[in-house]
């Protein structure tokens, strides 16, 4: 028996938490997991013994039941009757209390499960922040919606916390530096190439008061940085600072955060731009909290490309067992994401790459079929093991050189997802073109699945959970210092690079 408590004050009074929660079947209005719910056989939302049917936004399907509900005592219960995880005897419970020193919520989640030994940790860690914490967040952000705009987090330990009482949540708060600051930072002067990273100094100023600072110990490094420093991407307005994936440790906080202190470890894979520096202040809305079980550089390395893939796999077309998928720059970072991924969940994966080298590290990590496009035509490779059927989705990140070759081997209806174009545009197409197959071609948008904490909370509790299980990895990055920005963009340009590329500031 493992049991799993987190608890956390909502700033908004009593009443208007419980209205939402005691909605048995409203759940599926603000958890960003669930997508549908309904009461089986009509009975009121709030009659102990209904059971809520509903569905997850990737499709499981699970069933629970009220087993008891207090307007009194502001509590409910509930129990899981199916799932697809083995949760075995799940029974959860949800508690407010008024507090007492403001008009703000105490909100408890607890529940306890038998899971299956193997999976213990990996279930906990599910339980805990991908329904509790992913819950907290996103009945604030309705509220928030609604009207609240006083809104802020305190949040107890994860996992088996002690409780603490409802008069004094734990805030861990640090007091910002009244003196400005420096920090080295690669500045883009003007839009160019790489020559035009240049590592400055710049100012730091204390954190506002809705601003954490970071102290950066690793860097991502992503094509949307080449973007931004050619001009492609209007994120950075020289002069700025390019960059939007680092991990760190947090040093200040400002006077009206609450939920951070000094000493957390953090990451974050979001606009604003200005990650290419030694620090930076921020705002705390889309940090992510890294465990012990994540390291910073696999955070820096993999959290950007993690969250696009599964955003890419998940939302922007749903691969499922038995689908055939296309991935092109295979060995690149995202690349060797999707192909592990995607293999993971079932799909038959057909990988291009630019090199025999290229070629052996894709087969390693599971492509049924792997073509050097520099030596063969891949549309006509792809064609041929298929037995003339074609890709059901192909994973574009190339652009000119592959966009034609892309819808040449798609199946009918198939999905050609244009997610970048390391190549150069891909032109004017006469979408006439695309019927003689029912083809779809989607150009989606990192931000628009990422620009809330509770759409980036889905794909980064979704990543951190298949990295957790084994279904993909990230290889150890190949690392640049700062100051060596430039190469770093050289390299990836050229496609000198396998994985995933970091700059590493100097202690």
């Amino acid at each position: 028996m493992v049991k799993v408590c987190q608890s956390t004050i909502i700033d908004a009074p009593v009443d208007e938490v419980w209205a939402i929660l005691r909605d048995f079947n409203g759940h599926d209005r603000w958890h960003p997991a669930i997508a549908f719910s309904e009461i089986e056989g009509g009975e009121p939302v709030d009659a102990v013994g209904s059971v809520r049917h509903f569905r997850l936004n990737d499709g499981g399907e699970l069933r629970e039941q009220l087993l008891a509900l207090s307007d009194r005592d502001l509590r409910l219960s509930y129990c899981l009757l199916e799932a697809p995880l083995p949760l075995m005897g799940y029974v959860a419970s949800l508690r407010l209390k008024p507090v007492t020193d403001g008009n703000a919520t105490f909100w408890e989640w607890r529940s306890e499960f038998h899971p299956p030994a193997h999976r213990r940790e990996e279930l906990v860690r599910l339980v805990a922040e991908g329904i509790y914490q992913a819950g907290f967040t996103a009945v604030r952000d309705l509220l928030r919606r609604n009207g609240n705009t006083r809104l802020e987090t305190r949040r107890s330990p994860v996992v088996a916390a002690t409780i603490p009482s409802a008069g004094s949540p734990p805030v861990a708060l640090a007091v910002a530096p009244n003196q400005a600051a420096t920090t080295r930072a690669i500045v883009v002067e003007r839009y160019g190439g790489p020559e035009e990273l240049r590592l400055r100094d710049i100012a730091l100023p204390p954190p506002a008061p809705n601003e954490v600072r970071i102290r950066h110990t690793v860097i991502g490094v992503n094509f949307i940085d080449v973007y931004c420093r050619t001009g492609f991407f209007d994120l950075l307005r020289p002069p700025g600072v390019p960059g939007m994936e680092a991990a760190g440790v947090i040093e200040a906080v400002g006077s009206a955060v609450s939920g951070f202190a000094a000493g957390d470890r953090v990451a974050y894979a979001c606009p604003p731009v200005g990650a290419y520096s030694e620090a930076r202040n921020m705002a705390p809305d889309l940090l992510v909290r890294l465990s012990d079980d994540i390291s910073d550089e696999i955070a820096a390395a993999g959290l950007l490309k993690g969250v696009t893939a599964s955003f890419l796999l998940h939302d922007v077309h749903a691969v499922k067992p038995g689908d055939i998928v296309l991935i092109h720059a295979a060995a690149g970072g995202i690349g060797q994401l999707l192909v592990q991924w995607a293999r993971h969940v079932g799909a038959t994966v057909i990988a291009t790459v630019s090199s025999d080298d290229k070629a052996r590290i894709v087969e390693r990590l599971g492509a049924h079929h792997v073509i050097v496009y520099s030596r063969e035509n891949f549309a006509d490779v792809v064609m041929r093991v298929t037995g003339g059927r074609g890709a059901g989705v192909v994973y574009d990140a190339v652009g000119n050189d592959t966009f034609a070759g892309s819808l040449a081997c798609l199946a009918v209806r198939g999905h050609l997802v244009s997610f970048g174009q390391a190549s150069g545009p891909v032109g004017n197409w006469d979408i006439g073109r695309f019927a003689s197959k029912s083809i779809t071609v989607s150009r989606p948008n990192y931000a628009h699945y990422t620009d809330t904490p509770e759409k980036l909370g889905t794909h980064v509790v979704r990543f951190f959970q298949a990295l957790r299980q084994g279904a993909v990895r990230v290889e150890a990055p190949t690392r640049y210092d700062l100051a060596d920005a430039a190469d770093a963009h050289r390299d990836l340009e050229a496609r000198r690079t396998t994985g995933a590329l970091v700059l590493v500031p100097k202690p």
